[in-house]
């Protein structure tokens, strides 16, 4: 929550890389996001059944994280620049991201990514979705599948109960927010 926080992780030897995240799981202190997400994704099942599942589910979230990147630094984009970096951001997700996204569950023929079964792959393509239509409320009409998609998704148990108003989901960072992670970071 505070500069001091990070600090004293970093200083009890918490933050290997002297970088967040960090989370503990399992009586680890794991960092690095594709570390700790791998972690998870192998725990709970859903990193595929074999190697090439992985390859396919490892391939599809890089592209993801590219796209995530590129959404979650937009608050922290000079005033000046927000309406730009939006043009930019919205650009390269409907002639980009999400026509890949929309022939992948064509060609598959199946409600996931990969398998016949929910992957990471899967709930990195929601995460996504959800924050792009926070930034453009209509950015899957060109994409039937990804709606298709993201209604199936949304509606199962554990993620729709997720998705609930006071649940712990938080929003992509806000302009509010970016005064205390600048004054953390900086």
């Amino acid at each position: 929550k505070t500069k001091d926080d990070l600090q004293k992780l970093r200083t009890d030897g918490f933050l290997l890389f002297q970088q967040v995240p960090m989370v503990e799981i399992d009586g680890m202190k794991l960092v690095q996001t594709r570390a700790i997400l791998n972690y998870i994704a192998g725990k709970y099942n859903l990193y595929g059944k074999d190697l090439k599942e992985r390859a396919l589910i490892d391939m599809y979230v890089e592209g993801l994280a590219d796209l995530n990147e590129l959404i979650l630094h937009h608050e922290f984009k000079p005033a000046n620049e927000m309406e730009k970096d939006l043009a930019n951001i919205l650009d390269k997700a409907t002639n980009r991201y999400l026509p890949v996204f929309e022939k992948v569950l064509k060609d598959h023929g199946h409600d996931f990514l990969v398998g016949n079964k929910l992957s990471k792959a899967d709930v990195h393509l929601l995460e996504n979705i959800l924050w792009l239509e926070e930034l453009k409320p209509d950015v899957l009409a060109k994409f039937p599948l990804l709606q298709s998609f993201k209604a199936r998704m949304s509606n199962m148990p554990n993620i729709k109960k997720f998705l609930q108003p006071g649940s712990p989901k938080k929003p992509i960072v806000q302009e509010k927010d970016v005064p205390a992670v600048l004054a953390i970071f900086s």
